[in-house]
């Protein structure tokens, strides 16, 4: 008679020696091919995949608290290359001052309390801007008179209800009615364009300091491709303000390309007003003191010709060269190889003496 517990045991023992051997045969695996398992494992971790927040990391396109201005990675050192432009420290100083003049001349423009803040100051090209404007807006192009070329001041949607609001009387503690969707009307623009009007003032006022400009509004546009006044790939500066009039308000946007700032570029690079870069006004009044007093040479030239070095080599004493002028006939005076004036030959108090009749206009210096 044959046991079931037996058979149950002697299957069991078989199927744990199997077990066994099956483990001993890995092990034997794992140490025969441990130095080709530890290869095998260096691959593997050369090629780990990132994942897309450090490929959004290493390109700069993270959306952390931390972007914007501050990018890192890749779009940095390209954006570093393509928008690398010289900084204007005095032109820093025109937009504080225009902070200031603006809070005072806003205030009388809308009687009501209004705060101006500067938000930042950045170059950025034109074309790049123009497409980050959001609309709907308005879009005031105005001319710089004595720099003969353009700018551009952009008010958003929420400006322009908050100084329709304040303007026609609306109630304080009341957030402006935006309707969206659909064309500014006729005494929205006429608002706006006042507005414009005393913004485009207080910016002359605040260059004044610096140089007389005039700005003189041209036209109000609500399309920012009607608005190029300048290459898409130029370079501009954007000065981003903030204008809160108690619980209303928004932002105002000026725009200058570097093309309209370049008759002044040399004022604008100064680090304080009336800057002179080292001069000493002492020794250039000495200098201009000590210039009158000065001894200069005057030759009188009869006439020039020119000659060959052979008959020049041949002149003996005795020889005569005719010149080609009259009696009473006009003379150059010069200093070196510089002509001064013209005049004619004569004798005062049985001296030659030479009267000057004109002076000659001299020749631009180039250098």
């Amino acid at each position: 008679m044959s046991d079931p517990q037996a058979g149950q045991a002697v299957s069991g023992g078989q199927s744990e020696e199997d077990l066994a051997a099956a483990w001993g045969a890995d092990a034997l695996d794992d140490e025969g091919g441990g130095e080709r398992g530890a290869e095998d494992a260096q691959p593997a971790q050369r090629a780990r995949v990132l994942n897309q927040a450090e490929i959004d990391s290493l390109l700069g396109f993270d959306e952390g608290p931390s972007a914007g201005e501050n990018r890192t990675g890749m779009q940095k050192i390209i954006s570093s290359g393509l928008v690398s432009y010289e900084r204007l420290p005095m032109l820093e100083i025109v937009f504080d001052r225009l902070v200031r003049i603006m809070s005072t001349s806003l205030r009388n423009f809308t009687s009501d309390n209004v705060e101006v803040g500067i938000d930042n100051i950045l170059s950025l090209r034109f074309g790049d801007y123009l497409n980050s404007i959001p609309l709907p807006a308005m879009l005031a192009v105005f001319k710089a008179e004595e720099w003969d070329n353009y700018g551009l001041m952009v008010v958003d949607s929420a400006m322009i209800y908050s100084i329709v609001d304040v303007l026609l009387g609306g109630r304080r503690g009341t957030a402006a009615m935006r309707i969206e969707g659909r064309p500014y009307t006729t005494i929205e623009r006429t608002l706006v364009e006042r507005l414009i009007h005393v913004v485009l003032a207080d910016l002359s006022a605040s260059f004044d300091p610096l140089c007389p400009v005039t700005f003189r509004f041209e036209r109000l546009e609500v399309n920012p491709r009607f608005a190029a006044i300048s290459r898409l790939s130029n370079a501009a500066v954007l000065a981003r303000l903030r204008i809160d009039m108690e619980d209303r308000g928004g932002r105002m946007e000026l725009m200058l390309p570097y093309a309209t700032l370049e008759p002044v570029r040399e004022l604008l690079l100064q680090q304080f007003m009336g800057e002179k870069f080292g001069r000493d006004s002492i020794w250039e009044t000495h200098l201009a003191e000590e210039l009158w007093s000065t001894d200069v040479e005057l030759d009188v030239v009869l006439d020039e010709q020119t000659m060959r070095l052979s008959d020049v080599i041949a002149l003996q004493p005795g020889s005569q060269i005719l010149l080609n002028t009259v009696a009473n006939a006009s003379v150059t005076l010069r200093c070196g190889s510089t002509a001064l004036f013209e005049g004619k030959v004569g004798r005062r108090k049985n001296r030659l003496a030479v009267r000057i009749d004109r002076p000659l206009q001299r020749e631009p210096v180039t250098t």
